[in-house]
C-alpha cells in the first residue's frame, strides 16, 4: 500500500455566487447570474441565490467545519461585482473587508486558500457594455485581477484564473441555458472564447508581475476526457486522440481551451472545423494567452469510453443499459481520474490539480439526525483510487478538490441538487456533516493510504 506525496493538497471547493448570498448587501453590484435568476422559468422553481448558504454572514462557521473535516486547502472564488460593483472603477470597501476576513480566518485555521478569480458571476454593468464580446473585456478582467492581487497577494500564493470556459461560454453564450442566456452564432461564440483566453493571459501577467508572494498560477477548464474501452493499445491510442479532438461546433472539448494556454496555438482539428468562423487573432495574442502558468487544473466528473474501430479511428462506446448515474444523470466513470491526468500531463507537461470532482446525490437527514450518503463515499473512493494509480505511475498529481464543500445553489437546478460534504437546511441555514465528510476526513488523515 502507498499514500500520496507528503505535499499533496486535500481540499474542497465552492463558488461565490453559489454560497455567499447577500446579493444586495454592502454595495455589491449585480451579476449576469442575478439577471438570470430574475428570468421566469430560467431556474428550477424560480429559485435564486439571494440568500443561498448565507456564507457572507456565516463564513466563520463554514471555516470551522472545514477544519473539522481536516481540509488542507479551500478553493474559493471572488465575486467580481462584490469587489467592483460596476465591473471597473471604484472598489467596494465592504467587499475587500469580507474577503480579507475570510482569507485571514482560513489561514488562522491552517487552511490554504486557492483563489479563483472568475467563477461565472460576470458583472451585469459590463454585460450591458457588450460583455465578453467587447474587445475591452480582457482589459476589464486584467484590471479586476490587479485589485485582487493588490489586496490579497500578501497572503495568497495559489491563483486560478477562470473556471470552466467550456461551460460559461458554451452554455451561457451558445446554448443559452446558463447566464447570460444568449444564443449567439458560432462566429460570435469563438470571438467570445478568444477574448476569454486573452483575459486569462492578461490575468496571469498581472499576477506574475505584481504578486507580493511568489505565486502558483493555474487554470481550471473542464477536463473533457475519453477513456479506453479496453486495455488494448489501439483503444488507448484512440481515447487519447479523441480527448484532444474537436468533434463538433460545440464548446464541449478540451483542446480548444487548453492548447492555446499550454501550447500557444489553437488545435489543427478545430482550425479546420471552425474555418470561416474564426476570430481575428492579432499579432501577440497567442503570446499573451500562453503566458506561462505553473499547473493545469481540471474539473473532471465523468468521461466517455472510446474504442478503436477497424480503421483505428475513435468510436464512442455507449454506456450499458442501467449503468450507474448520479442525481445529475451523469455517468459514474472512475477511470476518468486515471486517464484524465495521464493524457493531460502527456500533452501539456504541467503538474495536475483536480480542481473539481464530486457527485450530486439525493441527501436528507435520517431519523438519527445524521446524513447517510454511502453512494458519495463509493463515488469518491473509486475516483480517488484511480487518481492514486496515476500518482503511483509518476503523473505529478498535486491536489484534489472535492466539489463541493457544502450543498449550494446549483445554477439552473437551484437547490434541487446536493453535491456537498456538508448538508445545508435552507430553512434555517443549519449545517450537518454528512457521512462522506467523516470518511473524507479519514482519507486526509491517512494521506490516501486507506483508499
Amino acid at each position: 500500500m502507498m499514500s500520496f506525496s507528503d505535499d499533496f493538497i486535500w481540499g474542497a471547493a465552492s463558488a461565490a455566487f453559489q454560497i455567499e448570498g447577500a446579493t444586495s448587501e454592502d454595495g455589491r453590484g449585480l451579476s449576469v447570474w442575478d439577471m438570470m435568476c430574475s428570468k421566469p422559468g430560467a431556474i428550477y422553481q424560480n429559485q435564486n441565490a439571494d440568500i443561498a448558504c448565507d456564507h457572507y454572514h456565516g463564513y466563520k462557521e463554514d471555516v470551522r467545519l472545514m477544519k473539522e473535516i481536516g481540509l488542507k486547502a479551500y478553493r474559493l472564488s471572488l465575486s467580481w461585482p462584490r469587489l467592483l460593483p460596476s465591473g471597473t472603477g471604484k472598489v467596494n470597501p465592504a467587499g475587500l473587508e469580507f474577503y480579507n476576513n475570510l482569507i485571514d480566518e482560513l489561514l488562522a485555521n491552517d487552511i490554504v486558500p486557492f483563489v479563483t478569480l472568475f467563477h461565472w458571476d460576470f458583472p451585469l454593468e459590463l454585460y450591458c457594455r457588450g460583455g465578453w464580446l467587447n474587445p475591452e473585456s480582457p482589459i476589464w478582467f486584467k484590471d479586476y485581477t490587479s485589485v485582487a492581487v493588490e489586496h490579497f497577494s500578501d497572503r495568497i500564493r495559489n491563483w486560478i484564473t477562470l473556471n470552466e470556459p467550456q461551460t460559461f461560454v458554451g452554455q451561457g453564450h451558445q446554448l443559452g441555458i446558463h447566464a447570460p442566456g444568449e444564443k449567439y452564432n458560432l462566429k460570435e461564440v469563438l470571438r467570445i472564447g478568444h477574448n476569454v483566453l486573452l483575459a486569462h493571459g492578461r490575468a496571469v501577467q498581472v499576477i506574475r508581475e505584481n504578486a507580493k508572494l511568489t505565486p502558483n498560477i493555474g487554470y481550471a477548464p473542464v477536463g473533457v476526457i475519453n477513456m479506453p474501452a479496453s486495455d488494448s493499445q489501439a483503444d488507448i491510442d484512440a481515447a487519447r486522440r479523441a480527448t484532444f479532438n474537436i468533434p463538433s461546433e460545440s464548446c464541449w472539448n478540451s483542446a480548444w481551451w487548453m492548447d492555446p494556454v499550454f501550447l500557444g496555438q489553437y488545435p489543427e482539428s478545430g482550425l479546420k472545423l471552425y474555418s470561416g468562423n474564426l476570430p481575428k487573432i492579432n499579432s501577440g495574442d497567442m503570446g499573451i494567452i500562453s503566458t506561462p502558468v505553473d499547473f493545469c487544473g481540471a474539473n473532471i466528473y465523468h468521461g466517455t469510453y472510446t474504442a478503436a474501430d477497424s480503421c483505428d479511428n475513435p468510436l464512442d462506446v455507449k454506456p450499458y443499459e442501467g449503468s450507474p448515474l448520479t442525481a445529475m444523470e451523469w455517468p459514474i466513470t472512475p477511470d476518468g481520474l486515471y486517464w484524465g491526468p495521464k493524457f493531460l500531463y502527456e500533452r501539456y507537461k504541467k503538474p495536475i490539480y483536480i480542481t473539481e470532482n464530486g457527485m450530486a446525490n439525493l441527501d436528507w437527514p435520517s431519523l438519527d439526525g445524521k446524513v447517510h450518503d454511502p453512494q458519495r463515499i463509493y463515488f469518491i473512493s473509486r475516483y480517488l483510487s484511480n487518481l492514486k494509480k496515476a500518482h503511483a505511475e509518476g503523473i505529478p498529481v498535486k491536489g484534489y478538490f472535492y466539489w463541493s464543500l457544502s450543498d449550494n445553489f446549483e445554477w439552473t437546478f437551484g437547490y434541487s441538487k446536493r453535491f456537498g460534504l456538508i448538508y445545508v437546511d435552507y430553512r434555517d441555514q443549519r449545517r450537518t456533516l454528512k457521512d462522506s465528510a467523516f470518511w473524507y476526513k479519514n482519507i486526509i488523515l491517512s494521506n490516501g493510504l486507506n483508499l
